[in-house]
């Protein structure tokens, strides 16, 4: 399950996120830093859910 949340990350980091968190604040900061910028949104969407 684990792969399956990082390769979703990796390609949508919202869908990763919320797979994991719901929609929660977490999912909405993925959602914008991703419209901001597409890597900062996939560091952010990894880092929330490895940890």
């Amino acid at each position: 399950m684990m792969l399956l949340r990082v390769v979703a990350t990796v390609l949508i980091p919202p869908l990763g996120v919320f797979l994991r968190h719901g929609l929660r604040r977490q999912f909405w900061l993925a959602l914008l830093l991703t419209l901001v910028g597409y890597v900062p949104g996939v560091v952010y969407a990894v880092w929330t859910i490895t940890r």
